[in-house]
């Protein structure tokens, strides 16, 4: 298809369209604080000087001990794992129509498929989506397929508030109710509701906006009951020690999404990272993506290949059941890398101290005058701090000590302005946690003086 670039009139006319009369309004999401920042380098630097500029103003960052999570997580990532992605065969390798010449990218998928459904104890899983979010909104759009049109989607008010508003980004535009589902203020979880509704899925968040762990069972239970789906959300390394979705409830869940950057991907300024789904083997026609599939050719020899892509928009345009047409391919070729360097005793040994490191913090935070804890219950990695000042003013002012305090919630619309959502990983050791808790009394005796 040839490039032709739009007229002025064309421009004019998108505009006056959505409503709006200058291009830079399409931006107006950026905070005004990114906008108009220059690096002021020199002109006509060689690149042996300009690349000794930029490490004298790296050299001048200061480096951070990350306690923030919300959905993006700080890991130790094994050197492997991106020595190998990074490969020319896997790092430059083009989508994989052709298999003959892809039997390495489609084996690692393949892999990676059969890594998900161990982890979720799923039948079958996907060759990944974007991102978690949308993996979400996916999962939503597969079980009103399932369930038929007209429907509901029951969302949970302790998602995480970045995922409730891709749900309304993408559902909401197609006119899709989404009702919302409440959770107990004590404890931080979800409240079954009461009566019937005209709905086709239950979403249950594993793990919640504030860290915490749902009834899952009773949750899966209770949507199965009423003839819904039940839709899972999960971290999937804390499923190296959590109860697999396959298995909650009495049948455990229907379809099962996560992000999958927790599995080797970095905190790169916020992406690329990647979604997964898995379900069972009985919905697998309406699944969204693509699936690797390994079969044998006409002289008996193993090989794979892509199957089910046609329902991709790409071949099936306005009857797709999915606009989906590509994946994150790079980042799950290192997730299946990490996953398989860590073996399943890494992966839990790692989900383990970052259980354990969390309630050490936890413990030595009790000590700290003023701080309550507002939600009750089990907890995996995360928890909410409620402090005695502004959770934004304490954050604000660890970051002049090297510390990267946590999400204040009320930035998220959630809870009060003293709370403040606190998460630990395997990278934090005796010392930072120490060093946290002595960072936040100086620091609330600062700022109370």
């Amino acid at each position: 298809m040839p490039y032709i670039p739009h007229g002025a009139d064309e421009v004019a006319q998108m505009q006056a369209a959505i409503g709006i009369t200058d291009l830079e309004a399409l931006f107006d999401e950026v905070p005004a604080q990114l906008e108009g920042h220059d690096l002021l380098l020199p002109a006509g630097l060689s690149e042996m000087a300009l690349r000794r500029e930029l490490e004298e103003r790296a050299a001048a960052n200061i480096p951070l001990r990350c306690f923030a999570g919300g959905g993006a997580y700080a890991h130790h990532i094994p050197a492997i794992v991106w020595e190998i992605a990074g490969r020319g065969e896997f790092y430059t390798a083009y989508t994989p129509y052709q298999a003959e010449a892809s039997q390495g990218t489609l084996q690692v998928l393949y892999e990676y498929q059969s890594f998900l459904t161990r982890l979720t104890e799923m039948e079958v899983a996907n060759a990944s989506l974007y991102d978690g979010a949308s993996a979400l909104a996916e999962a939503c759009l597969m079980a009103l397929r399932l369930q038929g049109e007209g429907k509901a989607i029951l969302v949970p008010d302790n998602l995480l508030p970045a995922w409730r508003q891709v749900l309304h980004s993408i559902l909401g535009l197609q006119e899709i109710p989404l009702l919302g589902v409440p959770y107990d203020r004590q404890t931080g979880r979800l409240q079954l509701p009461e009566g019937e509704s005209n709905s086709a899925a239950l979403i249950i968040p594993q793990i919640n906006a504030f860290g915490g762990l749902e009834a899952v069972d009773a949750l899966t239970d209770w949507a199965h009951a009423r003839q819904m789906l039940a839709i899972a959300v999960v971290n999937p390394l804390a499923l190296a020690v959590l109860k697999a979705p396959g298995v909650w409830g009495q049948g455990g869940a229907d379809l099962v999404v996560g992000e999958g950057q927790p599995l080797g991907i970095p905190l790169s300024a916020g992406g690329p990272f990647f979604g997964f789904l898995t379900c069972r083997k009985a919905h697998v026609r309406q699944m969204p993506g693509r699936l690797v599939a390994r079969t044998v050719d006409a002289q008996g020899r193993e090989g794979f290949c892509l199957t089910l892509q046609a329902r991709e928009q790409h071949i099936r345009r306005g009857k797709a059941t999915s606009n989906i047409c590509t994946n994150q391919g790079l980042m799950v070729i290192a997730a299946t890398i990490h996953m398989a360097a860590l073996g399943g005793d890494g992966l839990r040994r790692t989900a383990v101290t970052c259980h354990r490191q969390a309630r050490r913090l936890r413990d030595l935070l009790a000590d700290v005058p003023g701080v309550q804890w507002p939600f009750s219950g089990p907890f995996f990695h995360e928890f909410v701090l409620r402090l005695p000042l502004s959770a934004k003013a304490v954050r604000d002012a660890l970051l002049e000590r090297g510390i990267l305090a946590g999400i204040c919630l009320a930035e998220w619309g959630m809870g009060e302005a003293g709370d403040l959502l606190v998460c630990v990983t395997e990278l934090a050791s005796d010392a930072d946690l120490l060093d946290y808790r002595d960072a936040l009394l100086a620091t609330l005796k600062d700022l109370s003086a």
